[in-house]
Formats: structure tokens, sequence, C-alpha cells
């Protein structure tokens, strides 16, 4: 993690006020957020499935411990061993409680599985790395969406603020020329109507905003208190145009997309998994050593204390069940490479659909612009014509109404854009953040 990302993490904690870039807002939700968090957490399991999967080949020590208690001991009379031995006297052959201590090492020799296995754990262990940096790039995506869209509303927000003021300067002075008998009373009323419709405006971006904020403050894992201030300027139109034409131009290299990579870990997986159980049909051999303690040790005592050996298990006839088991994971194999095949095709497909969709939502963002600054400059000429007795008050609202709706439709365009590029960019797996 970056020298900045900690001092920004510390922020965090120390104090209410958050001012946030882009680029510092994608690395608190690379710390924070919740799926990147269970991401890691599953990375580390992987990780730890290596090290559970060697230490099966490994040397193991076992300490196994049993009780014994016998009610009636076997016995013999003494005689039997010494005839001038007491005739009533006898020899027990063992002991009423016992208590038996076995130490064991034992040591795997050869297990196909095993090896199998040991090199199918590293590739899980790759699956889980792609995946979590799949949920980086989601992550990446969603704030950047978040960021964007406060960006913008914030904007829009400015803007209607100032057209509330300029409204209400001129209501002001409609409702003086009212009371002065020049103007009559519907004149005022429609032009409350017009401020009305602004406040109603801006209310609803005030909403918009607080759920937006909440829902960074989620992604970011930030706490409720915490209040966030956004650093980056909104991107000029010619410097988003400009972006938006490179990506569009851009060649899709499939290689570095993690769906693909992810498909292609799969696939590797499959085909150990296929391996593993053709492995079925080979021996196991291991070698063991045994030593064993006694609490009490009878009379007669034949079990040695020290026992070396080598254990063998060679399947022979398992009534078709092996390859029955062989044959399902050879059609789970073939279904992997189907997928990777499908995949392959899908996102191809898709980089020329985003690119595609990137190119239509620049043009709409072009029309829309100019669309909006159209309807701004009608709507202030018929502000002035309003003002001064040559427009009527359904004139000034037909004009305020169709510039706040071009106005909403130029934001809502850039988002649309910034979205398309999004996602165009998590696809081809670039300028994305993914260090922590």
């Amino acid at each position: 993690m970056t020298v900045a990302a900690i001092c920004i993490a510390s922020a965090v904690s120390a104090q209410d006020l958050v001012k946030l870039s882009l680029a510092e807002a994608r690395k608190i939700a690379l710390k924070n957020n919740t799926d990147i968090l269970n991401s890691q957490a599953d990375l580390e399991i992987a990780r730890k499935k290596i090290w559970e999967t060697t230490a099966i080949g490994l040397p193991h020590f076992d300490i196994t411990s049993d009780y014994q208690f016998i009610p009636k001991v076997p016995s013999l009379p003494a005689t039997f061993m010494d005839p001038n031995a007491d005739p009533d006297e006898v020899v027990e052959l063992g002991v009423k409680q016992n208590i038996t201590y076995n130490f064991t090492v034992s040591q795997l020799i050869f297990n196909g599985a095993y090896i199998i296995g040991l090199q199918a754990s590293r590739v899980y262990f790759d699956l889980s790395k792609q995946g979590f940096e799949k949920t980086m790039l989601d992550v990446n995506e969603t704030v950047t969406n978040t960021y964007h869209m406060i960006q913008l509303a914030t904007e829009s927000r400015k803007i209607l603020s100032q057209n509330l003021e300029n409204i209400n300067k001129t209501l002001y002075e409609i409702s003086e020329m009212h009371k002065q008998g020049f103007l009559e009373k519907t004149d005022v009323d429609q032009l409350e109507v017009t401020a009305n419709n602004i406040r109603n405006a801006l209310n609803q971006i005030d909403g918009n905003l607080d759920v937006a904020y909440k829902l960074m403050k989620i992604q970011l894992g930030l706490n409720d208190q915490t209040t966030i201030e956004l650093t980056d300027v909104l991107e000029s139109n010619e410097a988003l145009v400009s972006s938006s034409v490179s990506l569009i131009g851009e060649p899709f290299s499939i290689g570095n997309n993690v769906d693909f990579k992810l498909t292609e870990t799969s696939e590797k997986l499959a085909k150990l998994d296929y391996k593993r159980e053709l492995t079925g049909f080979l021996p196991t051999i291991s070698g063991f050593y045994q030593h064993q303690e006694k609490w009490k040790s009878p009379l007669f005592d034949f079990a040695p204390k020290d026992i070396v050996g080598v254990s063998l298990s060679l399947p022979v006839f398992s009534s078709g069940e092996r390859l029955a088991k062989v044959a399902q994971k050879k059609l789970s194999l073939e279904k992997t490479q189907n997928t990777r095949a499908l995949v392959s095709r899908s996102l191809v497909m898709q980089a020329s659909q985003y690119q595609n969709d990137v190119k239509l939502k620049l043009e709409k963002l072009q029309i829309q612009k100019k669309s909006n600054e159209l309807s701004d400059d009608i709507y202030q000429r018929t502000l002035e014509k309003y003002k001064q007795g040559m427009a009527s008050s359904m004139d000034l609202m037909t004009s305020q109404n169709q510039y706040l709706t071009n106005m909403t439709n130029y934001y809502q365009s850039i988002f649309d854009l910034l979205s398309a590029k999004s996602k165009l960019e998590k696809l081809f797996n670039i300028n994305q953040e993914t260090e922590q």
C-alpha cells in the first residue's frame, strides 16, 4: 500500500471530513470494501490449502493411548511352568488393568492423487488470485460510477441554484410591478410556479445526492458519521471526447481480460481433476515406524516394542466404479473447454458491442450538449422578453420546462458515456486501480 493511501486511511479514522479524488476513493475501497475483504480471505484460504495439500506427503507423527481392563485374566497352573511349584499357585497370562502408549511415524512414499493434488492446489491459488483481481475491477467500476454520479448531481445542482436565484430576483421585480398595477396576478403566480419547479428539482437532486453519498460510504467501508468531499473536477467535454475516441480505437487483447483468465485456469483445474481420477488405478505406498510402551508388562509379552513396515494398497477390481468416475471427469473437462471457447467468443463480441456503445453515447452527448445550450439560450431570451412584457407567462414556463428537460438529458448523457467508458475499461483491463 502506498504512503499516500496510508495517510488517507489514517485520515478516515481520525476525522469526520474526508476529501477524496477518484484515485484516492479507489484506494480506500481496495482496502476497506467488504467484497474486497472477503475476496482477500478466499485468497488466504487458497494459500493455506497449498500447505494443507503439501503436508499430506510429509512425515506424520502420532501418539495414541489405550486403556484396557480385563475382568477375568486368563491363567495357568504354576506347575505347568514349574513342576515343583505349589499346585494351588497360578500364573496369570496378562494384567487386569493396563495402559498402552503407541508412538507412530508415517510417511507417504507414492500416491498419484497426491502428486496431482499438489499441482491442483497451486492452480487453485492462481484461480483465487484471479477472482480477487475480478473483485477489484468490480469495486473500481462501482466506485467510479458513484463518484461520477455525485459529480454530475453536484454540478447540476449548482446550475439550478443559480437559475433559482435569477428567478427569485425576477419574481421580486414582477411582484413589485403587480403591486403598481402594471401586471396581473396570474403573471406573478405563473413565475412562482416556475420557481417551485426548480425547487422541486433541487430537492430531488438533494435526495439523490444523499443516497449516492451513503452508497459511496458503503463502497469505501466508511462509517455513517464520515463526511465525504470530492476533490476531482468534472472532466471537460473536450477531454471526455478525446478519451472516448481513444477507447473506441483501442484493440482488444483477450489475454488481459480477467474473465478469460478465469476460464483458462478453470480448464487447467478440470484437466488436473481428470488426471487425479486416472491415478485411482495406481497403487499407494507408505512407510511407518511404531514404538509401543505399556504401563504394566505381563509376565509373557511376545509383542515387539518397535515395528518398521511398508504398506501397499493396490486397486484391483471395482465393478466399473473407477471407470465411471473417470468418464465423468472427462465430460466435465469437455464442458469446461466448451465454456472457455464460448467465453472467448462472447468477450470478442462484448468488446465490439461496448466500443459501439461508447461511440453512440458520445454522439448522443454531443447532440444533448448542443440541445442544452440552445434551450438555455431560449430560456434566457424568453425570461428577458417576459420582464419586458413581450412574452407571456406560458411562454416562460414552456421554455423553462424545455430547459430543465434538456439539462437533465445532458447530464444523463454525460453519466451514460462515463459508465460506458468504465465498462469498456474494465473489459479491456486498462486504467484500473489494482494496488492496495
